[in-house]
């Protein structure tokens, strides 16, 4: 049987590779956009035309590097916030108000994530294509998954949080 610190160290090699994942992935699509982008500027202005997919593709990849970005930020709680009351609020009021949030967000995420599940399932059943023949819903397929992943991480946040207001004397 694995002892408690041996699970932790386990968890916590298993948070790094997906952390290592998550940036190399932003990394290679940022990558891949600036070679396209710069590719279709130098094709068009000087060769007269460009390739006739690279915007659309542009206009894919952005999507994807926008929700893996929003999925980046959620790991460490790093989304825009508007914080009012955390200035004002006393540490264990702080916490609460974070836990509140937390869910707020996670439902929210939810609530995104079911009606993209929605959407990619009906791209699937009428067949839209992208990119020429390939089917729209594997391109449209991070919609649900990014915004399942966010809300799987402000659960998270939220029960970390909340376990953190039932310990006693815990303050932010």
């Amino acid at each position: 049987m694995s002892s408690p610190a041996g699970t932790a160290g386990w968890l916590a090699r298993l948070e790094r590779a997906g952390r290592w994942l998550e940036n190399l992935l932003l990394m290679g699509l940022l990558l891949v956009m600036l070679g396209l982008g710069g590719a279709q500027i130098v094709l068009r202005n000087f060769l007269g035309g460009g390739l006739n997919w690279t915007d659309e593709a542009l206009r894919l990849l952005l999507l994807w590097l926008a929700l893996l970005g929003a999925v980046a930020a959620s790991r460490d709680d790093r989304h825009i916030s508007i914080d009012v009351l955390g200035r004002v609020l006393p540490p264990r009021w702080r916490l609460a108000a974070g836990v509140v949030v937390s869910l707020f967000t996670a439902g929210v995420c939810l609530v995104l994530a079911w009606h993209a599940l929605g959407f990619v399932g009906e791209s699937r059943e009428y067949g839209d294509t992208l990119l020429g023949d390939r089917p729209a819903w594997l391109f449209q397929a991070i919609l649900p998954v990014g915004f399942g992943l966010i809300a799987y991480r402000y659960l998270l946040l939220a029960l970390r949080r909340a376990l953190a207001l039932l310990r006693p004397g815990s303050s932010a």
